[in-house]
């Protein structure tokens, strides 16, 4: 068995806060649809390669290499992704 460590990849991504809901709505701009949840808040759903997937506040978005949006939880986002500097 071989083993591999992933290449590093410059990624960009913005958090899906209510005070940017409206920039994330034009950051992904196609292939999703918005709704507010029982609470009044304010949904994302985004359709990726692997299915339609859904963004709550607080979820990072991220466009991937090819493109194509797909959401991630805040936790896992602070342990997989550092800023890069201007």
């Amino acid at each position: 068995m071989a083993k591999f460590v992933k290449k590093p990849i410059v990624i960009e991504a913005m958090q899906f806060t209510g005070e940017m809901k409206d920039r994330v709505f034009n950051f992904v701009s196609c292939n999703r649809y918005a709704y507010f949840d029982e609470h009044g808040d304010p949904v994302l759903k985004i359709q990726t390669p692997e299915g339609d997937m859904t963004a709550s506040l607080g979820d990072w978005i991220i466009r991937g290499v090819a493109g194509e949006f797909y959401p991630c939880k805040p936790d896992i986002f602070a342990a997989s992704y550092d800023p890069v500097g201007e």
